[in-house]
């Protein structure tokens, strides 16, 4: 299927790993020209030279550390005029709220929550009257809450009723605004999380992969996957397609159940 987005402009955040990584070898693919935001540089360097020699695509790599208002709209600034923003930055951490600081939150928050919402409305500001999309790449713990990640589970929900809100009524300004719940995903970020996970199920970090076996098909999303529905949502061929969130879980949020 033809997504019909060679061509287009994208702007990835928290692009030098996991699924931001994937997004920018999925739009390169599709012959997307990308901009890539994360504080690691070099991996970012490395993986626009693969990008730039495997598919001919333009890629502009900013690094910055984007945990504050500021750098996101000094991001948005650099990036220019690109017609798809992937919001995907963050790291809110895991714990109960016993474990977790409220300075730990707020930095988390300014990187993810308040970061996804001050780059989505630099965005809105130039793309609106025009055709543009906001990919905002959230997590499944905003449906399916669970009290040892539950700093996520606040952040992510607050993520989930923001991209219905602006997605609503986004289309009259010709932006259409979607969201992307992954559950568990192969990356550098779960095994942080499982790790924490596995403390409080197991009593034992080390034990984090016998949480695989709690998975359905025993095995997490990978990373292409996300991609894969990501792409399509920014395409044209889900042009009516907003104030919507889609989740990719295996069923986990659909069930109930917590890992």
């Amino acid at each position: 299927m033809d997504l019909r987005l060679a061509g287009k402009v994208a702007l990835v955040t928290g692009a030098s790993k996991g699924i931001g990584a994937g997004l920018a070898r999925a739009l390169a693919a599709e012959g997307c020209h990308l901009h890539l935001a994360a504080r690691n540089g070099p991996a970012m360097t490395s993986l626009a030279e693969e990008l730039r020699s495997g598919f001919g695509v333009d890629v502009h790599v900013h690094e910055a550390d984007l945990g504050s208002s500021a750098a996101m709209v000094e991001l948005d600034a650099a990036a220019g005029d690109y017609d798809i923003l992937f919001n995907n930055a963050g790291d809110i951490p895991a714990g109960s709220i016993e474990d977790v600081s409220d300075e730990d939150i707020k930095t988390g928050f300014d990187l993810k929550v308040f970061g996804y919402i001050t780059l989505s409305r630099a965005f809105w500001m130039r793309r609106k009257g025009r055709d543009g999309v906001i990919v905002n790449v959230i997590g499944n713990s905003g449906e399916n809450w669970d009290a040892a990640y539950f700093a996520g589970s606040t952040g992510n929900a607050a993520l989930m009723s923001f991209t219905k809100a602006l997605g609503g009524r986004s289309l009259n300004e010709g932006i259409r605004v979607v969201g992307v719940n992954p559950g568990p995903v192969a990356t550098d970020r779960m095994i942080k999380i499982m790790k924490r996970k596995a403390i409080d199920m197991l009593g034992d970090e080390a034990r984090w992969q016998e949480l695989n076996d709690k998975y359905p098909g025993k095995r997490p999303a990978t990373v292409e996957e996300v991609a894969d529905l990501c792409l399509f949502l920014a395409s044209e061929r889900a042009g009516y397609i907003t104030g919507t969130i889609v989740t990719i879980d295996g069923g986990i949020a659909a069930r109930g159940s917590v890992i």
